[in-house]
């Protein structure tokens, strides 16, 4: 028998109760124990045994209940990852999901040796996934429209597949591709495993379980909803790379007594405490990897005030109980809404009210949607700290030490020293504090100077899941086919005010359409679509609007950015440099841009023709 959990040391042996008793194997459950998960959350304690026992399931479970796992450890479980042929296929609606779920398989496999998993979607180029479906994957995860392009190709052979997954089918069944579902389940063989997950049960949800599914077990599972009434909750949406700017931003202008920061990975946590720690912030992580005399010491420290942040994952903050706490940061958003509601806790302990603070990547909103209905609350956008804010709180902060300093100390021996320096030098008194403020903020500025974040929560999109490229839909989520590309391009177009007009090196003759470009951009830059502007196609470049003031690096990764293969190589347009063929059809009329403060200067134009010369808008 495992030996069972110790609620005193929060120590989670390998193959905890519960996913051991499931029958998963060794592997699987020494990734779940890495992973954090402690218990298995209902959908999964309901539906791993069926799946394990080759039945077909029919799942009703709400997003962030923890069916990705539900459904993912019993196919990983059930596979052979010798053999390098697709096994396990799992359909998703949007590419956002699944990437998701392509992670989250190759998390739990991460101990399966030479197991590969695939995630195939529009607006990624179909070469790449070409050259790795020839290379062999045992699983694939993708959208309708992509997979039947790889089916009608010939380069994905469903033959083998044992297991399909409809993860969200209903979202599938809004987006209009019930059709494509059914195309795509005909090419697999009669004696497939099929799991179906949706969060509703409509009719041709029905009929589609009814035509694949053999004598399924259904299975109905209701989120929690409890998160403490006394609990602010937030979200900022930031892109993985701007994390820690975002947290230490945070850090300066929040009033917090001690705060818990949850990430996934007990490697994550000690890496953020040794940063945040360089950074002037007394910090420390809490992992299931520290004994537990290092453990009862750190959380001694928090408790008794000589600490103010802890770094945790899941399992290692299981059951702290410290009312300092004021604040929950989620510096990485939790797989299910349960774990969320678990870190919440910590908490608004003793009656006290309580800040949770969620970091958000832009293609991690479906989630966010998950757990505000699991917790019936709604979470606000908050805005990131403007390099003002900080500013301000550090000179209220140098304010309150000087008032301090002239209440609570004995300054006689300083104002004789100041008195004789006054005398010889012939100096302002407030000229020599100024000198002395100087000396004792020099190494933290009262004015910093800070690097750029984009602010990606601005705008109506900001938390709207991006579909996928080429399924556009309307406001009220229903199909509509994307405007027709225009036979000729303006390069005459007056640019709108507040954009910039950029150059791309894709054209026509690399297949690129305006769907990829938007994709790769959004995805990329973390950008929402409708703050991307027009987009002109040409033989062998197109153009892109862009709004004005975007951070230098933004454009320095776009540039390396690949749609249709081909690199962006992002320059700003002042049809200076189209070819022959495109200044025939008036390339060479194209509007120069204003002058625009805050645009990136010096990005080598690396396309045909340029001579390594690098221009861009002038700062104003």
């Amino acid at each position: 028998m495992p030996k069972p959990a110790n609620p005193e040391t929060n120590d989670i042996p390998l193959g905890a109760p519960g996913f051991a008793e499931l029958g998963l194997s060794e592997p699987l459950l020494r990734a779940i124990a890495e992973t954090g998960y402690e218990t298995p959350s209902p959908i999964q304690q309901a539906a791993i045994g069926p799946l394990l026992d080759g039945r077909d399931v029919v799942g009703r479970a709400q997003t962030g209940t923890g069916k990705t796992a539900a459904f993912a450890l019993p196919a990983l479980h059930r596979l052979d990852p010798q053999l390098q042929v697709p096994q396990v296929l799992v359909l998703t609606p949007t590419r956002e999901l699944a990437i998701q779920v392509a992670e989250a398989m190759q998390t739990y496999a991460r101990y399966l040796a030479g197991f590969h998993v695939l995630p195939v979607y529009g607006g990624q180029h179909i070469d790449s996934q070409l050259r790795q479906l020839r290379r062999g994957v045992q699983a694939v995860v993708g959208t309708p429209g992509r997979i039947q392009d790889h089916i009608r190709r010939g380069t994905l052979q469903l033959g083998r597949i044992a297991t399909v997954i409809l993860d969200e089918a209903d979202e599938m069944l809004r987006m209009g591709f019930v059709d494509e579902v059914d195309a795509i389940l005909s090419h697999t063989s009669t004696d497939k495993q099929v799991a179906l997950f949706s969060a509703t049960m409509p009719a041709p949800i029905r009929k589609i379980a009814a035509r694949h599914l053999n004598d399924p077990l259904e299975i109905s599972i209701q989120a929690k909803a409890a998160t403490a009434a006394k609990v602010r909750q937030r979200y900022i949406q930031v892109t993985a790379h701007h994390k820690l700017d975002a947290l230490t931003r945070l850090l300066e202008v929040e009033d917090f007594d001690a705060m818990v920061i949850f990430v996934r990975t007990k490697t994550a946590t000690a890496e953020l405490a040794e940063r945040l720690e360089a950074r002037g912030f007394s910090s420390a992580a809490l992992n299931g990897d520290m004994n537990q005399a290092v453990r009862e010491r750190t959380i001694a420290r928090i408790k008794n005030g000589g600490l103010d942040i802890l770094i945790a994952t899941d399992v290692a903050a299981r059951g702290l109980d410290v009312e300092r706490i004021s604040h929950v940061l989620n510096f990485d958003i939790p797989y299910d809404t349960e774990a969320y509601i678990h870190r919440v806790g910590r908490t608004a302990r003793a009656g006290r009210s309580g800040e949770a603070i969620l970091f958000v990547a832009p293609r991690e909103t479906r989630m966010l949607r998950a757990i505000e209905k699991a917790t019936g609350k709604p979470i606000d956008a908050m805005p990131l700290p403007s390099v003002e804010d900080i500013a301000d709180r550090r000179v209220d902060a140098f304010k309150s030490l000087i008032t301090a300093t002239l209440e609570g100390q004995d300054l006689a021996p300083f104002e004789a020293v100041i008195s004789s320096y006054q005398q010889h030098h012939d100096a302002d008194l407030s000229e020599i504090a100024a000198a002395l403020a100087f000396l004792l903020q020099r190494d933290r500025p009262l004015a910093p100077t800070l690097a750029p974040i984009p602010n990606i929560t601005a705008g109506k999109g900001a938390h709207k899941q991006r579909r996928e490229p080429g399924a556009a839909h309307d406001s009220k989520g229903k199909h509509r086919k994307l405007p027709k590309q225009r036979n000729s391009p303006d390069p005459d177009r007056p640019v709108k005010a507040g954009m910039v007009r950029y150059r791309l090196a894709v054209g026509r003759q690399h297949e690129a359409m305006p769907k990829h470009i938007v994709g790769a951009i959004a995805n990329e830059a973390g950008l929402a679509s409708e703050h991307i502007g027009r987009i002109e196609l040409y033989e062998q470049h197109s153009t892109v609007e862009l709004p004005e003031g975007m951070p230098r690096e933004i454009f320095r990764h776009l540039g390396k950015v690949r749609v249709q293969g081909e690199r962006l190589r992002l320059v700003v347009d002042d049809g200076r440099h189209a070819p022959a063929e495109d200044r025939s059809k008036g390339g060479a009329k194209h509007q120069k841009p204003k002058k625009n403060k805050g645009q990136p200067r010096g990005i080598k134009d690396q396309s045909k023709g340029s001579k390594g010369k690098t221009r861009g808008a002038r700062r104003g």
